[in-house]
């Protein structure tokens, strides 16, 4: 614990807050590399207790277990508790490359995971405050998600957070999706 909030100090003497933001017990900070094989595991825990409503669960784990990829094309948020990740979310900014259900001048906060084991701490609203703060950043009057009503801890979040529902998406392996926007 006096690791992390010496981390946070020094963060803040040296001004690394738009990099890092710290909680006495949780470090956001940008993706690294060597995230990539943890950031995809927790991925695939987080996503396992919905193996049974997608049509095609392989494909599925295959794409959720690369989350890293997301990175590539976005930036990548990365939750970590006692050196150990535990969440991730992917930001992508407004005119980036998007789905095509997506308005591409909205920016959109992707693939928000926890694991399930660091789950009802608030590290999910965490990662999407990140995101909010980085769709103000980029001076955005609106950022979207797309979100499914199996995910029964996720969207009452977002609602909560007043995302509203903007209009269907497509289904992804029998899956129904919908978008939620929220205005800045």
């Amino acid at each position: 614990m006096s690791s992390l909030l010496s981390i946070c100090r020094a963060a803040l003497k040296m001004r690394l807050l738009e990099r890092l933001w710290c909680h006495p017990i949780m470090l956001l900070r940008d993706f690294e590399t060597s995230d990539e094989a943890a950031i995809g595991c927790v991925a695939l825990a987080a996503f396992k207790q919905f193996e049974s409503h997608y049509a095609d669960w392989p494909a599925m784990a295959s794409n959720v277990s690369r989350m890293a990829d997301l990175a590539k094309k976005s930036e990548l948020i990365i939750a970590v508790r006692n050196g150990e990740v535990v969440g991730g979310v992917a930001y992508v900014g407004p005119n980036k490359q998007k789905a095509a259900y997506f308005n591409q001048a909205w920016p959109i906060i992707r693939m928000l995971v926890v694991s399930p084991s660091h789950r009802a701490g608030g590290i999910g609203k965490m990662l999407t405050e990140a995101c909010l703060e980085r769709a103000r950043r980029d001076h955005s009057p609106i950022i979207a998600l797309h979100t499914s009503p199996i995910m029964s801890v996720a969207l009452p979040m977002y609602i909560r957070m007043g995302f509203e529902k903007f209009r269907d998406a497509p289904d992804i392996h029998g899956v129904p999706y919908a978008v939620y926007t929220k205005s800045l």
